[in-house]
Parts: C-alpha cells; structure tokens; sequence
C-alpha cells in the first residue's frame, strides 16, 4: 500500500507541518532581513531538516509510551516503521545538516546545530516537568543567532542579534510549545506530566488555553517579524 511505504511513514514521523511552518517562519524572517534568494532558501532548506531530526527523534524516544496510549498517526509506535530505519534515517540527515549549516558560516552553523541539539535534548530530558517551556525557549532563541551571523559561503555578518529580537523568539519557542502539547495533554495527565501547558490547562481549560496561546503566539511572530525586517540594514551593512 503505498500510505504505508517506508518514505511515506519517514514523512509522517517527520512531523511536516511543525517542519514546514518553522522553516518557511525563519526563512521569511531572512528574506524580511534583507537575504538574497539563494540565502532564503538555504536557510529554508537547512531548518527544514534540522526540523525533520527533531521529529524523528521525538517520535522515536516516545514509541513505547504513544503504543502505550495508543496513539494515532504514530508509524514508529504502531510497528510500521522499524526504530533501526528512523535512526538510520536520523544519520543520514545529520549528515546532510552539517554542511546545509555550514554552507551559511562557521558562527551561523554553531548557532543552528547547538539549537537542534537543544531540541534533541528537549525529547528526552525536562519535558515532563516545571521546565519543559526551556529547550523550546532556547532553542528558538537561537534562530536570530543563526540569521544574524549567516551568509551564503559564510560571507554573513559579524553583528550578534538584537538582545529584544532574542527574548521575542524565546517567547515564541514558549508557546509553540504548548501548541504542540495541547494535543497530548491527556495522555500527560495520565502519565503525571506536570509540564507548563498541563498546569496551565487544569486552570484554564484545554480550549480556552488553545484559544488564547494561539493569540499569544500571532502577536509574538508579528513582534519577530517587525523586528527582523528593521534588523535588514544592520545585517547587510
């Protein structure tokens, strides 16, 4: 069947519209920097893959416990996709992720990869307890780095980021990530996760939390991306 062919199920595992909504997010906010095309899309292309790791990944430390809950659309969980393919699917991406941020310069590089091992540690560590908003929060924080110092051929810029334009993607890593925890909350809840979202959700309440993140998280990206296209000059002078 070809919905469960293994490049089908590799897609679906990658979580593609988290994926694809964070590398056309950050390319735009290169483009609005004043990046030439070839730029933006390196950049697209770069987070892309770093976004697909990260999906990998997390749906691989999580098969036991989304077969557990019976999950669906989890390929990993439900024995259609072998672990060994995902983690062998995971190298072969990083060996691609490598030089895709390299390709924008040494800092730039440094800036994305260390964001993407943020993630990956976020899969395994701190995701269940009080802190679970502080990979996201990192991690988000170092996407104006990567912007900032990028340049096709590591031609970019040497002007760090702006301190409020840090603190803005921060805020938005924060509420992406109760957006994609909104989902699972039951199943946190029965595991006794005690994440932001969850405490946050007893309180309020699922809907209105989705409600009001998701107004949160508008005004954030509106903030990012104002200040990313008043950054343009700096970073092209």
């Amino acid at each position: 069947m070809p919905g469960r062919a293994v490049p089908v199920l590799l897609l679906r595992v990658a979580h593609p519209r988290q994926a694809l909504l964070t590398a056309v997010g950050v390319a735009v906010a290169a483009a609005l920097a004043g990046r030439p095309g070839q730029e933006v899309l390196l950049v697209l292309g770069t987070v892309l893959v770093g976004q697909a790791v990260l999906g990998w990944h997390h749906d691989l430390v999580d098969r036991d416990r989304d077969a557990r809950h019976d999950l669906p659309g989890k390929p990993v969980a439900q024995g259609l996709l072998d672990p060994g393919t995902v983690s062998f699917t995971i190298a072969c991406a990083v060996l691609l992720l490598v030089p895709l941020s390299v390709a924008s310069g040494v800092e730039a590089a440094a800036a994305y990869l260390l964001s993407v091992l943020v993630g990956l540690a976020g899969n395994v560590w701190l995701r269940t307890g009080r802190l679970s908003w502080l990979p996201w929060a990192v991690g988000y924080a170092l996407y104006p780095a990567y912007l900032s110092y990028g340049g096709w051929g590591g031609t970019g810029s040497d002007t760090p980021p702006e301190a409020a334009t840090t603190v803005v993607a921060a805020l938005l890593g924060v509420g992406v990530h109760v957006l994609r925890a909104l989902p699972g909350l039951v199943a946190d809840h029965q595991d006794g996760y005690r994440s932001l979202p969850l405490r946050i959700a007893v309180r309020t309440g699922a809907r209105r939390l989705l409600v009001v993140t998701c107004v949160y998280v508008v005004v954030v990206l509106v903030v990012l991306l104002v200040l990313a296209h008043r950054a343009g000059p700096a970073l092209q002078s």
